[in-house]
């Protein structure tokens, strides 16, 4: 028998041993018999001449002494055994591959038929009696069937290579596909806190312009403007409450239809505020940013010009 992965070496050994006297004296025993009489032959020899009967020892001798040493016989019939139980074993785990996959490989079969192959390993095997001349045949066989599986398996485990390639495929498709629709939603979430912020932003503008627009909120603008950007006190923003009182009632659309003079400092022509702000005719700061600017430039401070609109009404 030949050693099968898990089998006994020594035991494995000793029965290629047996082929030698039993392929060679098979004849000389039968021939020895026929001559003595005897007609009981050993057992093993009985089995063994019942597949070679007939076979004479100068028959067989020669055979042997042309064919391949007896040693490289056993050997090729042990890497056949072992290449048939290698082939076997890789067929059933890319055949449980497959099945683990759970993928659809197509109208083909997913099976590895490994029938034959198990049948011709068996008798590599379990042939304790097999004659030494049936080895090579048998070797081959079994050889040329473990070829036809592999090749069986390698085909299939090619289409389960395919088939896993395409669910990756696939798999990164739909993760690329929900990436970008999960990007897509934040920059539309993002775009939406911006047009939020924006719109806040601009309500809070429009608020403050209104608010900067009536007669107080006018006021406290240009008492800010003063005491940062010139450095006047009380007294002096006193004397620019008075002066604009007079001009236009800290009213930034009062307009003097006879002089053309125009906004809370009574700009002549208005369009002279424009150096201030584009927006000079619908808002309050721009109007009191040139007229604090004029005054500076014109009288020093306000309580100079409020003097000087007192003597000559205007300033």
């Amino acid at each position: 028998m030949l050693s099968r992965s898990t089998s006994n070496p020594a035991r494995n050994q000793n029965r290629f041993r047996r082929f030698v006297p039993l392929a060679l004296g098979l004849g000389v025993v039968v021939g020895a018999a026929t001559l003595t009489g005897v007609t009981t032959l050993p057992a093993y020899a009985q089995e063994a001449g019942s597949v070679i009967a007939g076979v004479a020892t100068t028959d067989i001798v020669p055979a042997l002494g042309e064919s391949a040493p007896l040693s490289d016989i056993t050997e090729g019939a042990q890497t056949a055994l072992q290449k048939a139980e290698a082939t076997i074993d890789r067929a059933t785990a890319i055949e449980e591959a497959v099945a683990t996959s759970g993928l659809d490989l197509g109208e083909a079969s997913t099976e590895v038929d490994t029938t034959d192959l198990r049948a011709r390993a068996d008798e590599l095997a379990d042939s304790d009696l097999l004659p030494l001349l049936l080895f090579p045949a048998l070797t081959e066989k079994t050889t040329a069937e473990a070829d036809r599986v592999a090749a069986v398996a390698a085909s299939l485990e090619a289409r389960l290579v395919v088939a896993e390639a395409q669910r990756a495929a696939e798999e990164a498709a739909a993760a690329a596909a929900a990436e970008a629709e999960r990007l897509a939603a934040e920059a539309a979430a993002q775009a939406a806190a911006q047009a939020q912020r924006e719109a806040e932003a601009a309500a809070a503008a429009a608020a403050a312009l209104a608010n900067a627009n009536t007669v107080d909120g006018a006021k406290a603008t240009a008492q800010q403007i003063a005491s940062a950007e010139y450095g006047w006190g009380g007294d002096q923003f006193s004397c620019l409450v008075s002066l604009w009182q007079k001009e236009s009632g800290w009213n930034y659309k009062a307009y003097n239809s006879g002089s053309g003079a125009t906004g809370i400092p009574q700009a002549l022509p208005g369009s002279k505020m424009a150096s201030a702000g584009s927006d000079w005719q619908s808002s309050a700061s721009t109007q009191i940013r040139w007229g604090l600017g004029y005054i500076s430039s014109v009288y020093g401070t306000p309580c100079s010009a409020w003097g000087h609109s007192q003597a000559t009404d205007w300033y």
